[in-house]
């Protein structure tokens, strides 16, 4: 390979023996094609049903992951042949659309081609092979939706629910605690859902993880998680009824905008200027306490002096919230985002049935749990596990929720009926058509 310029100075490459290579054209293309979505099906064909084989993926990070999920597999697989990249949008559309399903799909997909190769090299063209895979769809979906039974659930029966969900568990490797991962996926979608419309807003379902414990320590809060503790540590642990100040202005002195310097040669100007800062700190503490809040969520941080002001005066407070989950916290608890101490108010505070610490394990990690908010019906999961089992259990929890809910069809029987059945329609199908109608 050699390197040249144009006239313009822009540089462009030559190929030598140029001559010697051809592009793929006609049949030997559309083969090469067919051979790169079967590759990517036989790499996912020995993850398929309960007893498929899980796989142990590498990031370029180093990050292990063990999982025989269709989407997470073909997710981290550095894919650059465009055919190859059709079959990972596949599986994402799947995990999308349906929440299941995403390696079974894929496996289908390279079996239509495998038998499409040999009808092309018997001389159809794929225009018709294709028009031929959509008319066998239309005839399946038909034939399904005939013979699907309809199965009734609701907030008093929920046993339907938790058997298919327990059944996207089978093939994965939380099986062992299917169960109890089934019924807290089946409340969580409930508790956001809307059975009337027969609707499901996902955002509010948010799925944490800590690494740690055992996957059966796994739980459901009815609220939202924050990553943080109080700010001191003989502030109440447990609130009740609280009265949520969610603060973007910190609790210190404020700064001039200018340059400036202090001179103090005296003890009496220090004492002035420590008395000075105090009355800060007590003017901030008091205008909170005055609106009646029970609990400080600040953005900024705060000394020492002023944490130990708010722990004496009985206002607990947590210090280093990020902005995303202060909107998370406004969005639940009902409240507004303070700008300024001036510009606090009791109708711009944020209620929630019950805030609490909780410490785990013995590395004595905290979180805050903000449970029974007041105006959102926003729910948590919160997952434990091992680090290289701990991705695969979020990304399944998240194809869990897609496709649990507001599905009024149960297939009748198995999958082996199901398949028997459609051969013996779409074969009737096919036996009823002639010549003109363009079938060979």
């Amino acid at each position: 390979m050699a390197l040249a310029f144009d006239e313009f100075g822009r540089p462009f490459i030559l190929l030598r023996q140029q001559e010697e290579k051809s592009r793929l054209r006609g049949l030997d293309a559309q083969k090469a094609n067919v051979s790169a979505g079967k590759a990517v099906a036989r790499i996912l064909r020995t993850s398929l049903g309960p007893k498929g084989m899980d796989k142990m993926l590498q990031s370029p990070d180093g990050d292990v992951t063990i999982t025989n999920d269709g989407a997470t597999i073909l997710e981290q697989m550095d894919v650059d042949n465009q055919i190859a990249k059709l079959m990972v949008e596949l599986s994402r559309s799947q995990d999308y659309e349906i929440g299941d399903g995403t390696t079974g799909v894929v496996v289908m997909a390279g079996s239509l081609l495998e038998q499409a190769e040999k009808l092309l090299e018997r001389g159809i063209h794929p225009i018709r092979i294709a028009e031929g895979y959509e008319m066998a769809s239309r005839i399946a979906v038909e034939h399904l939706e005939r013979i699907a039974q309809k199965f009734e659930f609701g907030l008093n029966d929920l046993e339907p629910l938790v058997q298919t969900c327990m059944t996207t568990l089978n093939s994965k490797m939380v099986n062992r605690c299917k169960r109890r991962l089934a019924e807290i996926a089946v409340k969580a979608v409930l508790a956001v859902a809307d059975l009337e419309r027969k609707d499901v807003n996902l955002d509010l379902i948010k799925v944490e993880g800590k690494v740690g414990g055992r996957l059966e320590d796994t739980e459901l809060i009815y609220g939202i998680t924050v990553d943080k503790d109080m700010s001191h540590p003989q502030m109440p642990k447990r609130i009740e009824n609280a009265k949520i100040a969610i603060l973007t202005c910190p609790f210190e002195p404020p700064k001039p905008k200018t340059k400036h310097k202090v001179d103090i040669d005296t003890v009496e100007k220090f004492q002035t200027l420590r008395q000075q800062e105090q009355k800060y700190f007590d003017d901030m503490v008091q205008k909170c306490k005055d609106v009646g809040a029970t609990l400080v969520i600040c953005q900024w941080g705060f000394d020492d002096e002023a944490n130990h002001l708010l722990m004496h005066r009985n206002l607990p407070a947590v210090r280093w919230v990020g902005g995303v989950e202060l909107e998370l916290i406004a969005i639940a608890t009902g409240g507004r985002i303070v700008p300024r101490f001036q510009e606090l108010t009791p109708e711009k505070l944020g209620k929630a049935g019950l805030v609490r610490e909780k410490s785990f394990g013995t590395t004595q990690d905290r979180m805050l749990y903000i449970e029974h908010c007041a105006n959102s019906r926003a729910v948590t999961i919160f997952i434990r596990g091992g680090r290289i089992m701990f991705p695969c259990y979020i990304i399944k929890f998240k194809i869990i929720f897609v496709g649990l809910l507001c599905r009024e069809m149960l297939w009748a029987n198995g999958s082996a009926e199901e398949v028997n059945s459609l051969e013996r329609r779409i074969l009737k199908y096919l036996d009823g058509l002639t010549q003109s109608d363009g079938v060979l």
